[in-house]
């Protein structure tokens, strides 16, 4: 198991709340672009948690890139008093440091809510994630956001641009370099806590889908629901649909 890094966090709700979240975001974003779910967590009564990933926001920068590296930090990252986790949501990346630290320790967390995670990325997928992280350095701006995302929130907006200005371009390279291939399928047949994936569209954009979602579901602790018309961030390109998945995929994982 990698050395872990210390993560910085950032909340949203009342501390003493009975019941607790770990927010993991995606490569090249941070943890306050996690603000739709812990402001939707807080207002259903939860302290929600969100933390930078290694290399991005505020976080420690590091040598080590794998997912294995990244889910170590998540693993040791507790609550206050050493509880599981009542759930943990990890989008992309995060989802699949979130999966790889759930089925190496399934006392982490009683329930795992993944969005559109990257268990396993083909060929085609690597290259639009790398040229995606690409045009984001090569223009961090609010501007270049905006130009590309019109329709969503101003605080997304603002937060995309300034993550690509706070993440190490070193790191987010080597995430892709240090993980070849991608692909965690094996993690996810381990997983022992109910699980639910919100993918994103097809349709739009999705890199869990087709055979690797069929794949993935052969776990019977694993569900899965789509967000139609949503790309691969689905809580900014239709926050209030998704955020009505996440309070069915609660329900159901209760």
């Amino acid at each position: 198991m990698p050395a872990p890094v210390t993560l910085p966090r950032l909340s949203w709700g009342d501390p003493r709340a009975s019941h607790r979240a770990l927010l993991i975001h995606g490569l090249g974003s941070n943890g306050a672009l996690m603000w739709r779910y812990g402001a939707w967590l807080a207002d259903a009564g939860w302290h929600a948690t969100a933390v930078d990933l290694r290399g991005h926001g505020t976080a420690p920068r590091a040598l080590d890139y794998t997912i294995a590296a990244y889910a170590a930090d998540v693993a040791q990252t507790g609550t206050h008093d050493d509880a599981p986790w009542d759930l943990v949501i990890g989008h992309s990346l995060g989802g699949a440091a979130a999966t790889v630290a759930s089925a190496g320790s399934p006392a982490w967390t009683r329930r795992l809510v993944l969005v559109d995670p990257g268990i396993h990325l083909a060929d085609g997928d690597r290259d639009t994630v790398r040229a995606s992280q690409e045009a984001a350095f090569a223009d961090p701006s609010q501007a270049a956001v905006r130009a590309e995302h019109p329709a969503w929130h101003e605080q997304d907006i603002e937060l995309k641009a300034l993550s690509a200005q706070q993440a190490s371009r070193w790191a987010v390279e080597q995430t892709d370099v240090q993980n070849t291939p991608w692909d965690v399928r094996a993690d996810a047949a381990r997983l022992a806590v109910p699980t639910h994936i919100i993918a994103s569209d097809p349709a739009v954009y999705s890199i869990f889908q087709g055979a690797l979602a069929e794949e993935v579901l052969r776990n019977p602790v694993i569900s899965m629901s789509v967000v139609t018309g949503a790309g691969h961030s689905p809580h900014r390109d239709l926050p209030e649909d998704t955020m009505r998945h996440l309070e069915q995929a609660l329900a159901e994982l209760a």
